[in-house]
């Protein structure tokens, strides 16, 4: 762990209040650019995410749960009580000195802690400030909770996700979370380039049904212009054909032809041009249409051979297919440990960035912090307090 000579965001300082994941993943990414991320945690329980085990890194006290693990490494962990008025003037000084405010509390919570956008953009014009919700800081539902599990229903990806003719099914990880991570990372950035060169904040304003929707893409502008509900193809594509899992003589694999000039180097390798000159099969519209009987005439084929042969003679030939991994055959795969996506992290074994600056790339320079373990640190560096202070401090419970 270290800090490359420069950093891209070396000297942005980052407030965190957010909890979970959309909010903590958002900041880690700007803590692995180089951004010095303050967490601001609840005194004696912290982020919800402390308790999310089994499994445990470390033993003891000193263990952590691997959720917390996987969003809340380069931040600094300070304990404050939010419903004392001292917690909130703590919290208030910390964010006239902020670059960046990350909240992902109800609407309108932090504005009654007097730690609004309003409130601190009274004390720091230039105050970057990025809500994130469930449903965003306005209309009807704005006022609801929306974990991860209800946006995925609410936003229509559970209705395309699952078998063909089974139950609608959530995504295995909490994609609506990531992704609103991600957008806040892109808006937060273009916000500080603004405040920098213009010293001017905003309110940006993230709501996980938003960026759920907007990642919808193709299946939500197929409906926009066509009008009708787009239904569940399990593992096949809705525009493409062949795109979908085929069964080989010892498992399955996963083939993506994206294009004719690819569909008839296929057929030459399967031994059947004369599919890719069957008028049903000849272009990707006419595949669409006769998906069926296409995908019955290749599952013939595919059977015969184990799927490491698919794999070589496949990719060979410039074929887009791959296995099926399991989540520890993805992580062990020689690509992964290539590309140094997985790094120790203390004791702990964790995904690193996979963000690749040439000039600037992210490191990992302190491990997820334990609750409250730099308060001291913080509350002496940024607002000068003494040793008394900040255990006069500790003994109120403001931390």
């Amino acid at each position: 762990m270290g800090q490359p000579v420069s950093a891209s965001l070396a000297g942005v300082r980052v407030l965190d209040f957010s909890r979970v994941l959309a909010g903590p993943y958002c900041t880690m990414i700007l803590g692995d650019l180089g951004a010095d991320v303050i967490k601001v945690e609840r005194p004696g329980t912290g982020d919800d995410t402390r308790a999310w085990g089994p499994p445990w890194s470390g033993e003891g006290e000193a263990a952590q749960s691997a959720y917390f693990l996987c969003a809340n490494r380069n931040k600094r962990s300070l304990t404050l009580n939010l419903k004392s008025e001292t917690g909130r003037d703590l919290a208030r000084q910390l964010a006239a000195q902020s670059h960046i405010v990350v909240e992902n509390f109800m609407p309108g919570q932090m504005a009654g802690f007097g730690l609004g956008y309003e409130d601190l953009r009274a004390l720091n014009p230039a105050l970057v400030y990025c809500s994130i919700t469930g449903f965003g800081q306005t209309g009807p539902y704005h006022d609801h909770p929306g974990y991860d599990y209800v946006i995925q229903a609410m936003s229509g990806l559970m209705s395309i996700t699952g078998a063909a003719y089974g139950d609608p099914a959530k995504v295995g990880v909490a994609i609506s979370d990531v992704l609103a991570g991600l957008f806040a990372v892109a808006s937060i950035l273009a916000a500080l380039r603004h405040a920098e060169a213009t010293g001017q904040g905003q309110h940006i304003d993230i709501a996980l049904l938003d960026t759920q929707i907007a990642a919808l893409v193709n299946v939500a502008s197929n409906t926009l212009v066509s009008g009708n509900a787009p239904r569940r193809y399990g593992n096949q594509h809705p525009n493409i054909v062949p795109y979908q899992t085929f069964r080989a003589a010892d498992g399955e694999f996963v083939l993506a032809v994206g294009n004719d000039g690819q569909f008839a180097v296929l057929c030459d390798i399967l031994g059947r041009p004369d599919l890719a000159s069957d008028p049903r099969f000849a272009s990707n519209p006419a595949r669409v249409r006769y998906r069926e009987d296409l995908v019955d005439e290749l599952a013939t084929v595919f059977a015969l051979l184990p799927v490491n042969t698919w794999m070589r003679t496949l990719i060979e030939a410039g074929i887009p297919a791959g296995p099926i991994n399991s989540v520890p055959a993805a992580l062990a795969d020689p690509h992964t440990a290539a590309r140094g996506l997985i790094e120790q992290v203390g004791d702990a074994p964790m995904i690193a960035s996979p963000l690749k600056l040439s000039e600037t790339p992210p490191v990992t320079r302190r491990e997820p912090p334990h609750l409250g373990e730099h308060s001291e640190d913080v509350l002496r560096e940024l607002l000068g307090l003494d040793a008394d202070a900040v255990a006069a401090y500790r003994e109120a419970g403001t931390i």
